[in-house]
């Protein structure tokens, strides 16, 4: 074996930065697949149509409600306003939570029979049909267990229904293994095969449920206009729940603004019947009086005295009745427990400070006892009114006791004037100083009586013609289109998946991939030069290289035959190649026939070996007798010449086929008959082609290898495994092969990465050229 000279050949080798494909080259894999994403994609639109035809539209209704910014009672140009005691203004936040309470929202669902629910079986799925059902289930007493049965309810007959097959009359209290139900029907029934399906649902839940699909809140910031928004399968269902929600609130606020003037005409009304006792006894005395004295007329200083006395016992009855009533709100404010009572009355008071902390003090507890119902007492903003009632009951407090001694010093400064106008009056005869005394008490008591007369009819007109602060600006409406399922949505989120899906699939059979699949995973983990790429073709013709025949695959042999001359040992002398693998099925007697092919076309007298005596594969490609071969020559059962035959086509190739399979292989190559074999063909030929197993599996190759010049290490594409190409780069670094050199295999279109020629513009598969030749990047 001749030594290595100047004419050793090492193939450039290519590194790609950071051994990664472009971005250009990972897009062209995925779009060689694209007839994979046009059918995921299509199947995600026909998924997407089947999803939206099982999915129940949901619209939107909304109203427009006007929370008017009035002081709540009697406005101050009433005659009233000495009883209106809760003059702050509305806060829109109280008011929306009012409208979300649960308390409301029960009143609506009890009303309207929510908790049972009507569906239509339709082939893509249950409609609810709210009140288009013919009948109307009634559960007067349920068990447990109808929350969890859906009952199929179809009419039989005028006045009976079957109810999971079972029969019951219509109209009138029914036992079911569901509890106690009515069927009350809406119209005469018919005997029908549509079945209703009817679901029960606790009230709680069906109320909550509606809470979550409610949603409160004002147009802007600067505005007291409140935006309700229901969302429901049925349109007129939820039209007809905000417009009973709106109507309850109504009630609720008609309500709250009616305590104050209840409990001012009930004040007034006690007043009044202890007047008309006390008048009546007065008149009943000036009678009495003036007939057993027999006045008829008193002196002008009398009735000058009288005058000044009755101005001034006026001011101490007003005084008095003013006293009365702080000490009634005093008690008020003093015995007041925490649940809510009838509020004072603050007549002949007009205190702003104390109307104000009456007014505050009923607001609050207004709101605690909305918030009450809805809450539980630890609530934190339960418990914060809860302190805001406390406070203002201690300022309270602190204000009618600053009145209250008010009141009782000028009640003692009226007093002292009284005694002295009395005594003034003692000057006047005694049964005059009397009848003054008794007609005093007379005009007192009619003007009181008077005046509690027109406020109880003022306060029952207040009362009885008492509007609430809101009104509805736009009634509820429903979109045309409903708000979810979007169409475009879903069509859009399903074709994402769709794009999505074979990406990730051919991500993860990369990610999973143990084989060689581009040029790069042989050149970050081997450094054996790459002396030559093939691409894969569908031509099932396992000789390609005919004369004449310019396909691709021909034309890269042509390419590797040109490189094999720069790994001569020496111009003149012939030239012993090896090929083999590391598993079988990598394309190494393919290529080793085709390259021995390509030399004899060039006049290159050349000679295969079929050396794989394992598994021989030339002789039955080539459709050529295998009676004697390489086992008889290295058993000296024949000469070389009658082992040697020619390929039919070539007539400068020729082959050497294995013969019979022999028992025991590696010893037969052992033998001192193989180098003989290999020294007397270098006279014959000038190329030895030799076709041997691959190394991965058994040593054959490896007992060649010292009478080579050269080896061709077939690499194939998603076929050797990844594990092997360590392997290969030790056996190159021990220098056990002769000018070791890979040639890649069934390379795919954009698998190499580097620079190469494109020949599917320039020689097409039959090997008729083209116009204009082609140069790509990849």
């Amino acid at each position: 074996m001749s030594t290595q000279n100047s004419y050793s050949y090492a193939p450039y080798q290519l590194y790609e930065a950071e051994n990664s494909p472009s971005m250009r080259l990972v897009l062209m894999r995925y779009v060689r697949q694209w007839k994979w994403f046009v059918l995921s994609v299509l199947l995600a639109g026909i998924g997407a149509y089947a999803y939206l035809q099982f999915q129940t539209p949901i619209y939107r209704t909304q109203t427009s409600l006007l929370i008017k910014d009035d002081k709540k009672g009697l406005s101050e140009e009433s005659i009233l306003k000495e009883i209106d005691i809760l003059a702050p203004k509305k806060v829109i936040e109280n008011e929306m939570e009012i409208l979300r309470s649960y308390a409301l929202m029960n009143k609506v669902v009890g009303k309207m029979g929510l908790d049972v629910q009507y569906f239509r079986p339709t082939s893509t799925g249950n409609r609810e049909i709210y009140d288009s059902a013919p009948f109307r289930l009634i559960v007067e007493k349920a068990d447990p267990v109808i929350y969890d049965t859906k009952l199929e309810i179809v009419p039989v007959g005028a006045s009976r229904v079957r109810i999971n097959d079972e029969l019951y009359t219509t109209n009138q209290s029914v036992q079911t293994p569901y509890g106690q139900l009515r069927i009350q029907a809406r119209k005469p029934l018919q005997a029908t095969n549509e079945a209703i399906v009817v679901q029960v649902l606790p009230r709680a839940t069906a109320v909550d449920h509606y809470l979550d699909n409610l949603t409160v809140e004002p147009s802007s910031k600067a505005s007291t206009v409140l935006q309700m928004t229901l969302l429901d399968a049925v349109p007129r269902k939820s039209e007809t729940i905000l417009n009973n929600l709106i109507s309850e609130y109504n009630k609720a606020a008609v309500v709250d603004k009616n305590i104050v003037a209840a409990n001012t005409l009930n004040f007034i009304e006690e007043r009044l019947r202890l007047i008309v006792g006390e008048l009546t006894a007065v008149e009943k005395g000036v009678e009495s009086f003036k007939s057993s004295k027999g006045i008829t007329d008193l002196s002008s200083q009398a009735q000058l005295f009288l005058e000044t006395v009755k101005e001034n016992d006026t001011e101490l009855n007003q005084a008095t009745i003013q006293l009365n009533t702080i000490n009634g709100i005093e008690a008020y404010v003093d015995s007041k427990s925490n649940s809510r009572g009838a509020a004072p009355a603050t007549l002949g008071l007009n205190d702003p400070v104390l109307i104000g902390l009456i007014g505050k003090l009923s607001e609050l507890e207004l709101q605690r006892d909305q918030l009450s119902r809805t809450t539980a007492s630890n609530n934190p903003m339960l418990q914060s009114l809860e302190s805001q009632i406390k406070a203002t009951k201690t300022s309270l407090s602190e204000n009618i006791a600053g009145i209250k001694q008010g009141i009782v010093t000028a009640q003692n400064r009226l007093k002292q004037t009284n005694r002295r106008l009395e005594s003034q009056i003692r000057t006047i005869p005694g049964k005059e100083r009397e009848l003054v005394n008794i007609t005093r008490q007379q005009s007192i008591k009619n003007n009181l009586y008077t005046y509690l007369l027109e406020k109880r009819e003022e306060t029952a007109l207040s009362y009885a013609s008492t509007v609430a602060d809101s009104r509805t600006i736009d009634p509820p409406r429903t979109g045309r289109k409903p708000v979810k399922p979007v169409d475009s949505t879903i069509f859009v989120l399903f074709g994402l998946v769709g794009l999505m899906l074979p990406v990730g699939v051919i991500a993860a059979g990369d990610a999973l991939n143990d084989r060689v699949n581009r040029r790069a995973d042989v050149e970050s983990v081997s450094q054996v030069p790459i002396i030559g790429e093939v691409a894969a073709t569908r031509n099932v013709d396992p000789m390609v290289m005919v004369s004449g025949k310019r396909s691709v695959i021909a034309e890269q042999i042509r390419a590797l035959r040109t490189n094999l001359q720069f790994l001569r040992s020496h111009p003149t002398d012939s030239q012993v190649v090896l090929f083999t693998s590391s598993i079988g099925g990598e394309g190494k007697s393919f290529m080793s026939l085709n390259l021995g092919a390509s030399l004899a076309l060039v006049d290159r007298p050349t000679v295969i070996l079929e050396m794989d005596l394992r598994k021989p594969k030339l002789h039955s490609v080539l459709k050529m007798e295998n009676g004697v071969g390489l086992s008889n020559y290295l058993i000296q059962e024949a000469t070389l010449d009658e082992v040697i035959q020619e390929i039919p086509g070539f007539p400068n190739y020729h082959i050497i086929t294995s013969g019979p399979i022999p028992p025991n292989p590696s010893e037969l190559l052992s033998s001192p008959m193989l180098e003989q074999l290999i020294a007397e063909l270098r006279t014959r030929y000038s190329y030895v082609i030799i076709d041997s197993p691959p190394i991965g599996l058994v040593t054959d190759a490896q007992l060649i290898a010292p009478h080579v010049d050269a080896t061709m290490f077939i690499v194939r594409h998603e076929h050797t495994p990844k594990t092997y190409l360590k392997m290969i780069d030790t056996l190159y670094r021990e220098n056990r092969f002769q000018r070791l050199n890979l040639i890649l295999n069934a390379v795919g279109e954009g698998a190499s990465y580097q620079y190469g020629y494109g020949y599917g513009g320039y020689y097409d598969e039959a090997g008729k050229p083209e116009k204009r030749p082609t140069r790509t990047l990849r």
